[in-house]
């Protein structure tokens, strides 16, 4: 008898094509009903629900009630690290899907990767952190510097009541379109929730795709440079 986690289990939830279509269509952060999600995959709503019932009781995804509504999210974090990661992996490997349309360029300039900025903009930021030394990486672990304290306070960034939190405070996360790595953690996630709440950028309402206003776009840029 073999001992130890059971990967075959996970690999075949998120394997199946419709299932990894939802969990794909959960990335963005937001709870989703079983029609919304039954349409990402391309299935009937029977079909979607016998998928969320696995998905749930692999521990993927959890639903709560609303009225009449049940609503689906991702589990917690460690499954959105996990989808992230494992569409890195995919993308370093070749395996692409190739969807052409306008949703393509938006989603690889700047999308939510769960709770944080990815995309072209999410590593530019991580970038620019670390070219300045707000941020450094000490053996594979990112640390956020005295400089780097200094600096995220004066745009309005509790460092303190981040640190208070089970989660890191900096994590990298492998970018699937990039390539290279951007900003996760509580960190990555603070500075997101700011651009959204300064007006700087706003959410899609129909793709994991973050829109900067002209004037956010130049504030983001000059808030994050590269040499």
């Amino acid at each position: 008898m073999k001992e130890g986690p059971d990967i075959a289990r996970i690999g075949t939830l998120i394997g199946d094509p419709a299932r990894a279509n939802m969990l794909t269509a959960l990335m963005g952060g937001q709870a989703l009903t079983a029609t919304e999600l039954a349409q990402a995959a391309g299935v009937t709503l029977q079909t979607a629900s016998s998928h969320l019932s696995k998905l749930e009781d692999g521990g993927l995804v959890h639903q709560r009630k609303q009225g009449r509504h049940r609503y689906f999210a991702l589990a917690d974090v460690a499954t959105g690290t996990l989808l992230e990661t494992i569409m890195g992996f995919a993308a370093s490997r070749g395996h692409l899907r190739h969807r052409p349309g306008p949703k393509d360029p938006a989603l690889r300039k700047a999308r939510v990767c769960y709770d944080h900025l990815a995309g072209d903009y999410g590593v530019r930021m991580l970038d620019s952190l670390m070219q300045r030394g707000a941020i450094a990486d000490t053996g594979g672990e990112l640390i956020v510097t005295e400089t780097g304290r200094e600096g995220l306070h004066r745009i309005g960034v509790d460092l303190d009541a981040l640190t208070a939190s089970r989660r890191p405070l900096c994590k990298s996360c492998l970018d699937w379109s990039e390539r290279r790595s951007h900003l996760a953690g509580t960190l990555g996630k603070a500075l997101l929730s700011r651009f959204l709440s300064e007006g700087w950028a706003k959410r899609s309402d129909n793709s994991r795709a973050i829109h900067f206003t002209q004037t956010g776009e130049r504030q983001f840029l000059a808030l994050f440079p590269l040499e």
